[in-house]
């Protein structure tokens, strides 16, 4: 088959997808496997082999990432309902003072989006912005925008989170490698964020009036705002600080009750169970670059550092100081983890029908004409992976599903390239940055952050939007710096 005619069948491919995603609100895992199924049998992949092509597609990409994906899930659900998350949070409240609060709400988005899934992130942390913008009586928006924009970005970039771990998987970089450059470089995304939210901040926007009850204690009309709505950027007035309307500002600022009649867990606690599946993976890495090969050492380090046993080494740390320790038993322990599985259950299986679109186009050829048509635009590598993953998020949403279909189209031109393992890893985090981009109507977590911010959808354009675009284009320019010193 003809170089056009394939490419033809890959554009129609791409554009049912979008259409059974956005039209048709099919479930993205359904969808994605329909049209893997479509795809191979346009494309002329013989249909005693369209079976074995779906499974192996199912089978190499979910051998790699679904543990992981689980492990992950497990530590965030443990750190959560140990009231961890909110320790946390609250210390580096109490250490950064007032006047930094929310630079405070900024670190702990940074640290516990590790972890800890976005949209699970947001509902364990804007309580918290809650509670402050209460007792301080300044907008919410000063705590909320960062501090979601923060856990985004991670959940975008870094692994364990879904997408950053099928992508690494698929076009064979190196997770170690990601995290070692992609967690600088996140930091210095959010930071920049934190920056342009305090400018995005400044503005006056309407607030919903159940949003602005819940925060501030009082209907918008009681605190004397200037539009029915209340105001998400004005300053709050009416009401000295701390009368709240009948409501303590304690309520949403201390930490939650963890059900255990024991204290929360430490900060220090909570922040060296985040990071040493990090730095075991980080030096499983280090130790295959700079350790001779058959040493003991190496053969240690590697084992500790693969993802898989890192995180599960991690998982038991959690389980024993997090919950056996401070009073749970056996069976509360193995329900916790139990609990973590249902909601990523389908992100597994949509990053599994992802491996089949990937392994569909390359068994088809499809992949090879792509590669060739984007050989031809003379663009860098780097940058088609970033607009490709850009164009994707700004067209069906889903950060995970933008970087999952990015890396299947572009594997086989990566392959082509012969990059070395270093720059696939900045080609994955180019991916993210594509995929943090672009947050808008189309996108879940953008009417998950705008609901609770009390935002309507040309605030949320002009604030949520905007800064997501800003960091996914400043993470991207982050890789192209780098990409000449890998």
């Amino acid at each position: 088959m003809s170089h056009t005619a394939l490419l033809v069948i890959a554009v129609a491919g791409v554009a049912t997808l979008l259409l059974l995603i956005l039209r048709a609100k099919v479930q993205p895992f359904v969808a994605l496997v329909v049209v893997s199924i479509g795809v191979a049998l346009a494309a002329g992949v013989p249909a005693a082999d369209l079976v074995k092509t779906i499974e192996d597609g199912m089978g190499s990409t979910l051998g790699h990432i679904a543990t992981i994906i689980a492990l992950g899930a497990m530590i965030g659900r443990i750190v959560e309902l140990s009231g961890g998350a909110h320790a946390f949070a609250h210390h580096l409240i109490e250490r950064f003072g007032s006047r930094r609060t929310p630079l405070a709400l900024t670190v702990a988005g940074f640290v516990l989006g590790i972890p800890v899934f976005f949209e699970v992130g947001l509902i364990i942390l804007m309580p918290i912005a809650y509670g402050v913008a209460r007792a301080s009586r300044k907008p919410l928006l000063i705590y909320a925008l960062p501090m979601g924009a923060a856990m985004l970005t991670v959940h975008a970039f870094l692994p364990p989170h879904p997408g950053a771990v099928a992508v690494v998987e698929t076009i064979g970089a190196s997770q170690g490698l990601v995290l070692l450059m992609g967690i600088p470089v996140t930091a210095v995304v959010v930071l920049l964020g934190y920056l342009v939210s305090r400018r995005l901040s400044r503005c006056e926007y309407p607030m919903d009036p159940a949003v602005y009850a819940e925060v501030y204690g009082e209907t918008s009309a009681d605190a004397g705002t200037s539009g029915p709505a209340g105001t998400a950027g004005g300053t709050p007035t009416g009401g000295a600080p701390g009368d709240g309307g009948g409501h303590a500002t304690a309520v949403l600022t201390k930490p939650a009750d963890t059900g255990t009649g024991l204290r929360t867990p430490s900060f220090g606690m909570v922040l060296t169970l985040i990071v040493t599946p990090i730095l075991l993976i980080l030096l499983g890495t280090i130790g295959q670059n700079t350790l001779a090969e058959g040493s003991t050492l190496r053969a240690v380090l590697t084992v500790l550092g693969a993802p898989m046993v890192a995180l599960l080494i991690d998982v038991a740390l959690c389980g024993y100081f997090l919950g056996a320790r401070r009073g749970w038993n056996r069976v509360r322990i193995a329900e916790v983890m139990g609990s973590a599985l249902p909601p990523v259950a389908m992100v597994i299986l949509v990053a599994g029908a992802g491996g089949v679109f990937g392994k569909v186009l390359v068994a088809s050829g499809v992949g090879d004409a792509i590669a060739d048509v984007l050989e031809r635009t003379g663009l860098p590598v780097l940058l088609l992976a970033f607009l490709t993953s850009l164009a994707m998020r700004a067209a069906q949403g889903s950060a995970t599903v933008a970087l999952i279909t990015t890396a299947g189209i572009l594997t086989p031109l990566l392959h082509r390239a012969d990059l070395s393992t270093g720059h696939l890893s900045l080609v994955a985090l180019a991916m993210g940055g594509g995929a943090l981009a672009l947050s808008h109507i189309n996108d879940a977590g953008y009417w998950m952050f705008t609901k609770l911010a009390g935002l309507d959808v040309a605030a949320g354009l002009r604030t949520w939007t905007v800064l997501t675009t800003v960091m996914g284009c400043a993470g991207f320019a982050l890789t192209a710096v780098l990409w000449p010193l890998v």
